[in-house]
């Protein structure tokens, strides 16, 4: 297999589901800022021009981060990513679209590529007050929603890749995380893979 990904991006989630499966895969740097997703070879793989991309071992690919941590959590079932039954999947469903379409989608979008909200370069400012008002509302709900301890769902799952991934973004742009919100971030940290991960990535882990 292999994975297109950005360092300290969404792909990082992914990373980490690949890396807890122990699954062997070739990573290929995708360097955003530089325009490598417009390059013809890599449209040629993914035609939207994001990131994640997988292309699995018969060849065929896989786009969108819940896609990919779905069908990885369903084809490795051993590794239990999904809860298992259909309440507990819709739940870590849900949780992961929440995090992706909105923190992310909406709210970090926002603030990391303001320029595609607006072509007035006099509205950026008022476009990354709204991107952060999604951030903050959507911790406060990831909050509520939360375990006071421990992972989403009780056990590690697809759901809680894609919460890292916006926790870690609250963590470097200096946004305050809500209680239950840090505390599921902190764990994350501690998980081995996690921190390999971190480090594969250029980022220090104390």
């Amino acid at each position: 297999m292999k994975l297109y990904l950005t360092p300290g991006s969404c792909t990082t989630g992914i990373h980490i589901l690949l890396e807890e499966l122990d699954l062997v895969f070739e990573a290929h740097l995708i360097n955003l800022m530089a325009g490598d997703q417009h390059q013809n070879d890599y449209l040629a793989i993914n035609p939207k021009a994001s990131i994640p991309t997988l292309v699995r071992s018969d060849g065929t690919v896989l786009t969108e981060f819940q896609a990919i941590a779905y069908w990885l959590a369903r084809s490795y079932p051993k590794a239990k990513l999904l809860p298992g039954d259909a309440d507990g999947d819709a739940k870590a469903i849900e949780l992961m679209d929440y995090a992706v379409g909105t923190l992310h989608g909406q709210g970090f979008a926002r603030i990391f590529t303001t320029e595609k909200f607006t072509p007035n370069p006099a509205d950026h400012d008022a476009v990354k007050a709204q991107g952060l008002d999604i951030v903050n509302n959507g911790f406060a709900i990831l909050n509520e929603l939360l375990p006071a301890e421990g992972y989403a769902l009780g056990t590690f799952s697809i759901a809680d890749a894609a919460l890292f991934y916006v926790e870690f973004w609250a963590d470097k742009t200096g946004v305050t995380l809500p209680e239950k919100c840090l505390k599921h971030y902190r764990l994350m940290l501690s998980r081995p893979v996690v921190k390999r991960v971190l480090m594969e990535e250029g980022y220090r882990v104390d």
